[in-house]
């Protein structure tokens, strides 16, 4: 979790700010498994992700001169740029879960105004 995350969740909870939302722990909660790869002759890394769903997610990096590659630091920033993806999945998953859920709540109410 960055810094900027933990000082947003931070802000959050001091708002009350509580309706279903996503936090940095959720994402990575989500994260059941990495893969990395260099290609040959390049300073390209690819970081896929496995989400527990099965769902692979991918996030690359490139250092612009390869004097000042270093794996290490590929691997990081690939990494990071893969997460920041899941936040986009994770948030329609949560959009459509509340959605479902209106829908069903309506739906229980005009039963209940029929009956």
């Amino acid at each position: 979790m960055s810094t900027d995350e933990n000082r947003l969740e931070a802000t959050l909870q001091t708002k009350g700010l509580n309706a279903p939302r996503l936090t940095p722990e959720l994402i990575d909660a989500s994260i059941v498994g990495e893969a990395y790869h260099v290609f040959s002759g390049t300073t390209l890394t690819v970081c896929a992700l496995t989400l527990r769903n099965g769902f692979n997610v991918t996030g690359e990096s490139a250092a612009a001169s390869p004097a000042n590659f270093d794996p290490q630091i590929g691997r990081q920033i690939a990494r990071k740029n893969a997460r920041e993806k899941i936040w986009s999945f994770e948030g329609y998953l949560l959009r459509e879960r509340l959605a479902a859920k209106a829908d069903e709540e309506r739906g229980q109410d005009d039963a209940v105004q029929v009956a």
